[in-house]
C-alpha cells in the first residue's frame, strides 16, 4: 500500500466509492446523512440524535444547530472543508488540515459513523466503501482551481443533472455562487477570494474542460492512506 505524508496547512483532494462500485446513498435520508457528517464532523464536538438532524433538513432544508454550537465548531476544528460534491456511489471533497492528525481523525469519525448507520438501517454487514479513503496532495493554486472545477462539475455524469449541476444541492457548487449555506464551516476563501465576484467563479468552472473526457476513478492513480 503507497503512503503519502499528511501535513498540516496543505490542501488534499480526498475521495472514495461504494465498496464494489455500488451505491452508498439509497434514500434521500443517506444523503442528507452523510451531508450532516461532512458538515458538521470537523471538530471533536458531539452531535446526538441526527435522525432528528435529518428530519429537520428534510423539512426546512437547514440542520437544527444553532449559531453559538456552529462557532463553537469552527473554533475547535481540526480540518477546513473546501469543497465537496457528493454522488449516488462515491464523494469528493477538498479538505485543508489545521491540526496534525486532523485529517485521519476527521474521515475515521464520518466513515465509521455512516457504515455504522448504513448496516444498521439495511441490515448489513462489513464494508460499505472501497477500502481506506484516498487523499491526493494539492501542490499548488492550479491544481486548486482546476479540482474545485472538477468536484463542482461532477454532476455531469448524471444525465438529470447535466448542465443542471449549479443547482445540485449535494454540492458545495451553489454554495459558490448564490448563498453560503454552511458559512465558516465551508472555507470558501481561498478560491473564492480569486475571482472578482461569484458570477466570474461560476462562468470559471462553467468554461472549464474538466469531467469533459468523462474521467474515472482509476486505481492506479489512486493513494492510499493507511490509517492503521
Amino acid at each position: 500500500m503507497r503512503t503519502i505524508p499528511i501535513a498540516p496547512g496543505e490542501h488534499y483532494h480526498i475521495f472514495n466509492r461504494g465498496n464494489n462500485k455500488q451505491l452508498i446513498f439509497l434514500d434521500i435520508r443517506d444523503w442528507v446523512r452523510f451531508l450532516f457528517l461532512i458538515i458538521y464532523l470537523q471538530s471533536p464536538i458531539v452531535f446526538q440524535n441526527l435522525g432528528r438532524q435529518v428530519s429537520c433538513y428534510l423539512k426546512r432544508s437547514v440542520f437544527n444547530v444553532d449559531h453559538g454550537d456552529r462557532q463553537k465548531l469552527v473554533q475547535k476544528r481540526y480540518v477546513k472543508l473546501i469543497s465537496f460534491v457528493l454522488m449516488p456511489n462515491h464523494f469528493h471533497l477538498i479538505v485543508n488540515e489545521l491540526e496534525e492528525g486532523g485529517i485521519a481523525q476527521y474521515m475515521q469519525r464520518v466513515l465509521c459513523a455512516y457504515t455504522k448507520y448504513f448496516n444498521k438501517k439495511y441490515g448489513k454487514i462489513g464494508h460499505v466503501f472501497q477500502g481506506p479513503y484516498k487523499a491526493v496532495h494539492i501542490q499548488d493554486n492550479k491544481q486548486l482551481l482546476y479540482l474545485s472545477t472538477y468536484i463542482h462539475r461532477n454532476p455531469r455524469e448524471l444525465p438529470l443533472w447535466k448542465n443542471k449541476e449549479h443547482i445540485y444541492q449535494w454540492s458545495s457548487y451553489k454554495d459558490y455562487i448564490k448563498e453560503n449555506r454552511w458559512e465558516k464551516l465551508l472555507d470558501q476563501d481561498i478560491i473564492a477570494n480569486q475571482f472578482s465576484n461569484k458570477k466570474e467563479y461560476d462562468e470559471f468552472v462553467k468554461s472549464s474542460t474538466a469531467k469533459e473526457l468523462e474521467e474515472n476513478l482509476d486505481d492506479e492513480l489512486l493513494i492510499d492512506i493507511n490509517e492503521e
